[in-house]
């Protein structure tokens, strides 16, 4: 029988790792700039994670929780931020083809995520080809204290980690500073008509670099709870799916606005679980069907959006074109 009080929990677990890289995205692409290498700059955060939480777990002192939880997430945004900053270089300051870059980026960030996951691997010498980090994940999935005690209302609203708040309060941030502040504005202005904010006065260059290089670790991050939280400390290669290019889909479908990411990433978080909740019984082909159902939804929902005409429904203007002061 279907659950909603099993099911919703794990669908918002299962969308947080989507809404990070989806605000991650919106920075970058509010900006004008098009990173298409989100994937594999979450695959990089959460590997970085992976090996600044193995190296203490296995440093042999005391485990404190707190370190535990502090060491995961600075190896996890300066690897994110050292992505952030080789796409920053290659698309701004040299004027590389953004979607080249992308591509290439996320090629590279799946690359490296293997190479020191499967050197770790052989490190712990385990007879499966995944880490365990339990003592890492334990610290990670700490649940407020009267979160058992409420019954469904504790499990529906308070039984998530720390991460997870931090991710919808990062979201909600992250609203407020595009549309409620003078920061966010001249963002805006940098992404829609990049030769009108240089003539205002705003520097161009800084702005991407800050707008790409925060949204890069607020993706990271993702990668980092989807090994961490939701996959309970097991990192395996090629674990993570296509949970990046959902991601940047969730920017189109939220329509720029980082807290509306937050109720679709939480629906395209149950539309990917969905199937493990449904009974199919040995119809495999029905199974199938409910796996695909994210990506229908996808689709479905590119085509519906690009068919509205409305200007507040669309990219930034300048989105994915280098900017050449020589040419205003």
């Amino acid at each position: 029988m279907f659950s909603l009080v099993s099911f919703l929990p794990r669908a918002i677990v299962q969308g947080i790792p989507l809404l990070l890289g989806c605000v991650g995205e919106t920075l970058n692409e509010k900006s004008g700039s098009l990173n298409l290498g989100i994937p594999g700059v979450m695959y990089v955060g959460g590997i970085c994670g992976v090996i600044g939480a193995f190296m203490y777990e296995n440093s042999g002192g005391t485990y404190n929780p707190v370190l535990g939880v502090v060491i995961p997430i600075i190896t996890c945004m300066l690897g994110a931020l050292i992505m952030g900053l080789i796409f920053c270089f290659l698309t701004v300051t040299l004027r590389a083809n953004q979607n080249v870059t992308g591509l290439a980026m996320t090629t590279f960030g799946v690359g490296f995520g293997n190479f020191f996951g499967g050197s770790i691997i052989k490190l712990t010498g385990a007879e499966v080809p995944s880490i365990t980090l339990t003592a890492t994940s334990k610290a990670f999935k700490t649940t407020l204290p009267f979160a058992g005690k409420a019954g469904a209302i504790g499990e529906l609203l308070f039984s998530y980690s720390f991460m997870t708040y931090v991710a919808i309060i990062i979201a909600i941030l992250t609203s407020y500073m595009l549309n409620k502040t003078r920061t966010g504005l001249e963002l805006r202005a940098v992404g829609e008509n990049p030769a009108t904010a240089d003539a205002a006065g705003i520097n161009i260059n800084r702005y991407k670099y800050f707008s790409i290089c925060i949204g890069c670790m607020i993706a990271g991050l993702g990668g980092l709870f989807y090994v961490l939280d939701y996959a309970n400390g097991v990192w395996s290669n090629d674990a993570f799916g296509d949970r990046g290019w959902l991601a940047i889909a969730l920017v189109i479908f939220s329509i720029w606005r980082p807290n509306w990411s937050i109720w679709e990433s939480i629906l395209f978080g149950g539309l990917y679980i969905l199937y493990l909740y449904i009974p199919t019984g040995s119809n495999f082909a029905m199974k199938e069907i409910y796996k695909m159902l994210p990506y229908l939804v996808t689709i479905f929902m590119l085509i519906a959006i690009s068919l509205r005409n409305k200007h507040e429904n669309q990219p930034p203007e300048g989105l994915g074109l280098p900017y050449f002061r020589e040419d205003r």
